[in-house]
């Protein structure tokens, strides 16, 4: 996270803005079953809250899969709501 936030300051002073941000292979958006892997996730929550009140105006969140969304299949398949884990998709409204 903390490259990421390096390198949307450097964009920022060559006067490009980010659209937004994407928080992948999230243990709290994949709903682990296991005690260490809930623990886990729940250390997350601070560094997403980071990105939400401190970083982008709008971010999403991709939970972490059994297999890596390379190709279009799969990378849209990203974008449909199921019962499992499934894409956040954030905006926060402007101070």
């Amino acid at each position: 996270m903390l490259e990421a936030a390096n390198l949307q300051a450097d964009l920022r002073r060559a006067g490009i803005e980010p659209w937004s941000w994407i928080v992948n292979n999230s243990l709290m958006a994949a709903q682990p079953q296991s005690r260490l892997l809930r623990q886990r996730a729940v250390n997350e929550l601070a560094q997403v809250d980071l990105v939400a009140t401190h970083h982008a105006q709008r971010f999403a969140v991709v939970p972490l899969l059994t297999e890596e969304p390379v190709g279009v299949a799969r990378l849209l398949a990203l974008t449909h709501v199921s019962l499992q884990a499934s894409p956040t998709i954030v905006k926060r409204s402007s101070p």
